[in-house]
């Protein structure tokens, strides 16, 4: 799919001039209006007149459909009359709401705000109604941050992957904290080629002076992050209320679960097939864009040995860190995100019934049951495709860790889920999971020779690395014999991470 502002065959110099003068005043269009868009929407009506901005909902939905009748009560009837003619224009004497075809034809860009149950339908509509009605250069964007799934080849993926010149436009959202008219927040415009990154985030800034957009060289790594923050937020949600009496575990298990939504992505980056064209065939150099963090690294495993790999397509994380940290902050008020609370509720049904949810099944109904809609618990539908996630794109163990032990607590066996219980809900079973599953193999090979340096293996190991000469870093063969059985007697968070690795192998 081409999917840039200049698509339209060869273009002269006058041509390119003029295109650029029109996106001075370029409209964003906003179709399937659910809860993150009509707060945007709201906040953009509380500070400027909405004219940048034109919304469109899905076929039988409600443009305030998203909005609890409590939350309307308290909202500025002033400002919901701008966000009516957003999703409205006149025909004749009468106003009728907007189509997505409406939104092709006034709109530079249109951002398709489904979740990942109707995002696939809704790409493929909009790409026939832009060839018919002769707009190809509309650039087409994405917000769905959850896995797709194709039942055909039992696969899943990030659409962003299926389609590599799809936009994906991401901004940190906690529940309804767009209402706030004094509050700012930042987000990130990505696309493979920089020109249209820039553009694009160029346009939708001027939506609000509230929401501050930069622009991001990929979007399958952006996409990827907020599949992967979505299942974090649950965790993080669980922590929080499980663990509010154990101050010193929650930086832990935090800051596990950011660097490994990040070195995940990082590895995901490696994937990418278009990875040469992303370095190589930009109009300006990657790393003099944007602001902050301007570059992840990927470790990889080679032969035994750890490699670092620089990417630069992440050319402004900055906003993209604040939403995965935001997702996973308890705010001091109003609502958390809603994955964030599904893990709230995962702590208190497990205090409540001293063990794991017995499945899918009886998790989503506890979730429903305090007022989370199904259709909203992404990071939920996202976990259950997680083995074949990390074996689509090689993630290792010690990358995975936090996510993998929240996968079993919901979907692994009757004995795993004794173990993973007791890991969850003692502290220094839990911490010291945490100090343990990150690292890699042959880091655990070192630790565990060291703590029994008196054996004659032990000593043969690091005599053998301090050896003149020796620059290999390069385990023994024999490296798995440093390592201790894990049996029944074992701690719960060893017999945890035995099983865990053990049963994902089988998986993938």
């Amino acid at each position: 799919m081409k999917n840039n502002f200049f698509c339209k065959g060869e273009l002269s110099r006058k041509d390119i001039t003029e295109r650029l003068m029109r996106l001075e005043n370029a409209k964003v269009g906003f179709y399937s209006v659910g809860q993150y868009p009509a707060c945007l929407a709201y906040n953009c009506a509380m500070q400027t007149d909405g004219s940048n901005l034109i919304l469109s909902t899905r076929p039988n939905r409600e443009l305030f459909g998203a909005f609890s009748q409590d939350t309307l009560k308290g909202m500025d009837s002033k400002h919901l009359d701008t966000m009516h003619k957003m999703g409205s224009h006149l025909e004749g004497n009468r106003m009728v709401p907007n189509t997505l075809s409406d939104l092709i034809l006034r709109c530079e860009i249109v951002i398709l705000s489904a979740n990942s149950n109707h995002i696939e339908n809704d790409l493929n509509l909009a790409i026939e109604l832009r060839k018919s009605l002769m707009r190809t250069d509309v650039v087409l964007a994405c917000l769905s941050g959850s896995f797709s799934h194709d039942v055909k080849k039992n696969e899943s993926y990030v659409l962003c992957e299926k389609e590599p010149n799809l936009a994906f436009f991401s901004g940190f959202h906690r529940h309804g904290a767009l209402l706030n008219p004094l509050d700012s927040f930042t987000a990130n415009f990505c696309h493979p080629d920089a020109l249209t990154a820039m553009l694009g985030a160029k346009i939708l800034d001027k939506l609000s002076p509230n929401i501050q957009v930069s622009s991001g060289v990929h979007n399958l790594e952006g996409q990827y992050i907020k599949a992967a923050k979505n299942m974090s937020s649950i965790f993080a949600g669980f922590a929080h209320d499980y663990h509010m009496a154990n101050p010193g575990l929650l930086p832990t298990v935090l800051t596990l679960l950011l660097d490994q939504c990040l070195d995940q992505a990082a590895c995901v980056s490696m994937c990418r097939k278009d990875r040469d064209k992303l370095y190589n065939h930009q109009p300006f150099p990657l790393t003099e864009l944007g602001y902050g963090v301007q570059k992840i690294e990927a470790a990889l495993q080679k032969d035994g040995d750890m490699k670092k790999v620089r990417d630069h397509t992440f050319s402004q994380l900055t906003a993209m860190v604040a939403d995965v940290r935001g997702s996973m902050m308890h705010p001091n008020g109003g609502k958390p995100t809603r994955n964030f609370q599904a893990g709230q509720i995962l702590s208190k049904n497990m205090r409540n019934y001293k063990r794991c949810p017995k499945d899918l099944n009886e998790y989503i109904e506890w979730c429903t049951s305090n007022g989370l809609q199904k259709g909203s618990l992404e990071g939920v539908k996202s976990l259950q495709y997680w083995p074949q996630i990390i074996k689509k794109y090689s993630l290792q163990y010690h990358d995975s860790s936090m996510v993998n032990l929240l996968y079993f607590c919901i979907f692994g066996s009757k004995n795993i889920k004794a173990l993973v219980y007791i890991v969850l809900t003692q502290s220094r079973e839990l911490t010291n999971y945490c100090q343990e599953s990150v690292r890699p193999t042959h880091s655990r090979c070192y630790a565990e020779a060291l703590n029994n340096i008196s054996s004659n293996n032990s000593l043969d190991l690091f005599v053998q690395c301090l050896l003149t000469g020796n620059n290999s870093n390069k385990l023994p063969d024999q490296c798995q014999s440093y390592l201790s059985t894990v049996n029944s007697k074992s701690p719960a968070y060893l017999q945890t991470m035995y099983i865990i690795e053990k049963t994902l192998t089988s998986l993938t």
